[in-house]
């Protein structure tokens, strides 16, 4: 019995998706809930797992197609190891046609998959020690001795080929060109950035903020907190949300949105955290940040770093969001103008922690500075409500005792 393998139902922002990888290949044996192949949509990449144990029947959508809710990808042909002979048997078929080798031996029995993997790594099938049932040549078989085959020395090594979502690396000197298809999220995102310059009368202001109580005040408690937490690390970015969502409360146009002719305003803090993955910048949302506590808010930022990496964010995770914070100082930079993410109405930019001389109290003191940026829709927000949002934020940070009394 044919089990037809469907894409995930999309929520209604996702219109389509594309095939991303096939980790399973026609003939090879499944079990229930294994990974089949991953869908990449606007926002992440889902998977779909096998429903039930079988083999891998006819593929219906190959990598790069584009896919809608619920439609069909492929089969699995129920029933495990007895369904894997009738999908071996044209594999045992071809074997008794084909030629012999030109040593003399016969060709080895091999899944199609092992076939597959063999020729597109340079391997001779006829080299392989086959592990299976009757010496028959596996996928693992291939696949280790694929391995084996790049740890050994060569006269001359191949390149190895580079991830789509990154660039790849040429030799000095070179005069090659690589055209590698952009990711969907790398796609949308940049639809979405360019969309927001034209749509939006958008502008900039800037501040700076004197880190030392802050840093003082993590130096002191970081073993304490982690400690007392269960593992969690006390990090600057849990200071920036809980200040921001304090001065979301003092200024609620900083929160809003515009949707169409009207004006929302949001009675909750639904933090964006701008995180950068292979496939692209990802801004999961922390709901009602402004009810949790540091400590929920750096084990949140955590969870979602380890699922940006691994790419297991859910669409709802990355859903809505009405303020956004993007840290650019984790690579470096002392200063920039981030683009706020449509429908927000403005996105906190923050930088690098610099050690710079201060005028302070009449002294030249060196205090660890960092540049804040605040960029603003100002179709909605005015000059005067984005300076001082920002002027909020720098005097809860200077002095964190505020952000405890609420003053």
């Amino acid at each position: 019995m044919a089990i037809e393998i469907k894409a995930p139902t999309f929520p209604e922002s996702v219109a389509d998706g594309t095939v991303a990888t096939w980790h399973k290949q026609p003939g090879d044996a499944v079990k229930r809930d294994d990974l089949i192949v991953d869908i990449e949509t606007d926002k992440v990449v889902l998977e779909v797992l096998a429903t039930a144990d079988g083999v891998l029947g006819a593929i219906v959508k190959n990598e790069g197609d584009t896919v809608l809710s619920d439609e069909v990808l492929g089969s699995i042909v129920e029933g495990g190891a007895a369904a894997a002979a009738p999908a071996a048997a044209p594999a045992a078929a071809a074997q008794a046609a084909a030629p012999a080798a030109a040593d003399g031996e016969d060709d080895p029995v091999a899944a199609p998959a092992a076939r597959k993997i063999a020729e597109e790594n340079g391997i001779n099938i006829a080299s392989v020690a086959g592990t299976g049932k009757g010496g028959r040549v596996t996928k693992e078989d291939v696949v280790a001795a694929v391995a084996a085959k790049k740890a050994a020395p060569a006269a001359a090594p191949a390149k190895a080929a580079a991830p789509a979502a990154t660039a790849p690396v040429f030799a000095a000197g070179d005069r090659v060109e690589k055209r590698v298809p952009m990711t969907r999220v790398r796609a949308t995102v940049a639809k979405r950035l360019v969309e927001a310059q034209s749509n939006m009368a958008m502008l900039t202001t800037f501040n700076e903020v004197d880190m030392t109580e802050i840093m003082a005040l993590r130096s002191k408690y970081k073993d304490l907190f982690e400690k007392s937490h269960n593992g969690v690390r006390l990090g600057f970015m849990s200071f920036f949300v809980k200040a921001a969502t304090e001065a979301l409360k003092r200024f609620p146009a900083v929160n809003a949105s515009i949707d169409g002719s009207d004006i929302v305003y949001h009675g909750y803090a639904d933090i964006g955290v701008a995180v950068s993955s292979d496939r692209g910048l990802v801004v999961p949302v922390l709901r009602n940040a402004e009810l949790m506590s540091l400590a929920e808010i750096e084990g949140g930022i955590a969870a979602y770093g380890k699922k940006a990496r691994d790419g297991k964010l859910s669409i709802d995770e990355m859903t809505g969001g009405t303020f956004t914070i993007t840290n650019g100082g984790t690579f470096g930079s002392m200063m920039s103008t981030p683009i706020v993410n449509p429908p927000q109405a403005a996105i906190l930019g923050m930088h690098n922690i610099l050690q710079r001389p201060m005028a302070v109290n009449g002294q030249v003191v060196i205090r660890p500075m960092m540049y804040l940026a605040l960029s603003y829709d100002h179709r909605l927000i005015d000059g005067k409500e984005a300076v001082s949002f920002l002027v909020a934020i720098k005097n809860l940070l200077e002095d964190p005792a505020r952000l405890l009394l609420d003053i």
